[in-house]
């Protein structure tokens, strides 16, 4: 839930700044079925049918990330999206090296209240997790917990780099000034 309040947040910080959402109407974006289809099932393995086949959703966790990458490939020209595949690439190796699961601190876990819950966890806690710098390791407590990864936060700043250089206040062009002429006299 807390990274659906950062990225309105990203949002709100455009009119915030003086620049418009509506430049957004203008952005020619490709595949845009791709990500949404993505975190359906996504919301399908963690949400609705956690208790399903570990394989299987270890396998359509690791597949949401190849789509997400597709995605990212097909819109790399706008503004802002390398740096949220950086991101994206670090969360997909991070979870494909361990095995289709994000590997959360338990530290960051317990720090931000976290209770985790049964059946298939995109992120949790595992004995031996390789590459564990870029899984979740911030915690984010209070009424929204959470725990994020690196890839996370560098996602964030993609973002919003991305709706900055879109919808941002664009430089308002101003005629060359003009200066008075000097008398010769």
């Amino acid at each position: 839930m807390i990274l659906i309040v950062l990225a309105l947040l990203c949002l709100a910080s455009v009119p915030l700044t003086g620049g418009k959402l509506g430049r957004l109407a203008d952005l020619r974006v490709r595949g845009t079925w791709v990500p949404v289809l993505a975190l359906a099932l996504q919301v399908v393995i963690v949400t609705i049918a956690p208790g399903g086949n570990p394989a299987l959703h270890k396998a359509v966790h690791i597949a949401t990330y190849g789509l997400i990458g597709l995605f990212l490939w097909l819109n790399r020209r706008v503004p802002g999206v390398r740096l949220v595949a950086l991101g994206a690439f670090l969360n997909a190796l991070a979870i494909v090296v361990n095995g289709g699961v994000m590997p959360a601190s338990v530290t960051a876990q317990r720090l931000a209240g976290l209770h985790v819950g049964s059946g298939f966890q995109n992120s949790a806690a595992l004995a031996h997790p390789h590459l564990p710098f870029l899984g979740d390791i911030i915690p984010w407590p209070g009424p929204l917990p959470n725990v994020l990864s690196v890839g996370d936060c560098i996602i964030y700043i993609g973002t919003l780099l991305l709706l900055h250089r879109v919808c941002g206040r664009r430089a308002v062009r101003r005629a060359p000034a003009l200066t008075p002429a000097r008398d010769s006299a």
